[in-house]
């Protein structure tokens, strides 16, 4: 039962558990021996232009001035900080303006009912946004959901609450493995480090992890999945951090001795006050909501009548209704190999580049000049 539950995808939200041979061996995880690697963080303004908050409750992160809306909603778990690698590639390609926008309960979006992650209030979430920012007369507008941001633009597309909907981009979010995975999915989230150290140490678990094979995005996307707790010195959840676990790839030789120095010296500046990471969001605690989010999705998904764009990480997770539909030409499909579950933070190019390819070809929006495809 073990190596099955392994093999369960767990795509469900935006978390899932390495893939069994840790990196593939062609993979630029691989590090010479005594490289180290730059964990630091990434500000989001190298990557979005402006942050708007809607009626002081939604966080929005927005690039570009013309052409059609990018409505992005990300997985569980994450935050809008998801998409900003993509968005920075997509913007270079085709004309359009992107809103990423932080979920209920994640990033920096502040509502007054948190632990109310139902599949309804955040598709009505994601139309009050659409109607605050642009009223009546909304733009042409493209939604694009990974995991359980998919599944919320499937709920929202078929409510009918984004009036000017183009299309439809779903990213690795099928319901028939989702529905699979739910049981192993609390054992996958007990399995994560409950604290870290500090952001880098976040960002450094992330990568090492397998979470995010990109480590460009996981230093702009880690901020919005961890938060800074300051607490004094002996609360015990400190002593469950991340931190001292990280395997170092340098100072072999000759620096245990100056190390241990230097971690006394840091030991007695940390008594008055020591300050960790931990997640925003306790994904176990939303386990009533995720039936609701994947139950009928595939269906749901194949009655939104506008055209649609299903992006996967695997081959190996079409459920029924989608081979059906994908055999009657309900929808495009792209498979992007060598990737995790968060298929647009490792491959922010790939993903952009079938992005606007779709876009382009049902003339939704042009290539930019001097863009040569």
């Amino acid at each position: 039962a073990d190596s099955m539950e392994k093999q369960l995808h767990l795509n469900l939200l935006a978390s899932r558990p390495p893939m069994a041979g840790g990196f593939q061996s062609g993979s630029k995880m691989k590090m010479g021996p005594g490289r180290k690697r730059d964990f630091t963080p990434l500000l989001w303004s190298q990557y979005f232009e402006t942050i708007e908050d809607v009626e002081n409750i939604f966080r929005l992160y927005c690039s570009g001035s013309s052409g059609p809306v990018l409505l992005l909603l990300h997985g569980g778990g994450h935050s809008a900080l998801s998409w900003a690698v993509f968005t920075a590639v997509l913007c270079s390609r085709i004309s359009c303006r992107v809103v990423a926008m932080d979920l209920r309960a994640h990033g920096d979006t502040k509502v007054k009912n948190p632990e109310d992650l139902s599949a309804d209030t955040m598709a009505k979430d994601v139309g009050k946004v659409v109607e605050a920012l642009y009223g009546e007369s909304p733009p042409p507008i493209m939604m694009i959901g990974h995991s359980m941001g998919g599944a919320i633009a499937v709920h929202t597309a078929s409510a009918n609450l984004v009036p000017s909907l183009l299309g439809l981009c779903v990213i690795d979010v099928v319901e028939g493995t989702a529905m699979d995975a739910l049981n192993s999915m609390q054992n996958f989230l007990r399995s994560r480090p409950k604290t870290f150290k500090s952001l880098e140490n976040a960002i450094e678990w992330s990568v090492k992890s397998g979470q995010i094979r990109n480590i460009e995005s996981a230093r702009v996307s880690m901020g919005g999945q961890v938060k800074k707790c300051e607490e004094s010195a002996n609360n015990p959840s400190v002593s469950n951090s991340i931190g001292e676990g990280i395997i170092e790839e340098e100072e072999e030789e000759g620096g245990a001795e100056e190390s241990n120095k230097k971690r006394m010296k840091e030991d007695d500046q940390e008594v008055k006050k020591e300050s960790f990471y931990t997640w925003r969001v306790e994904l176990s605690k939303t386990e009533k909501y995720w039936d609701g989010w994947f139950r009928g999705l595939s269906a749901l998904f194949l009655s939104c009548s506008v055209p649609k764009l299903l992006l996967l990480a695997g081959v190996d997770r079409l459920d029924k209704d989608l081979t059906i539909g994908q055999m009657q030409g309900k929808f495009q499909m792209q498979v992007l190999p060598q990737c995790g579950h968060a298929v647009h933070e490792d491959a922010p190019e790939k993903v952009a580049d079938a992005l606007a390819t779709f876009m382009v070809r049902h003339k939704f929006t042009e290539f930019k000049e001097g863009f040569l495809w």
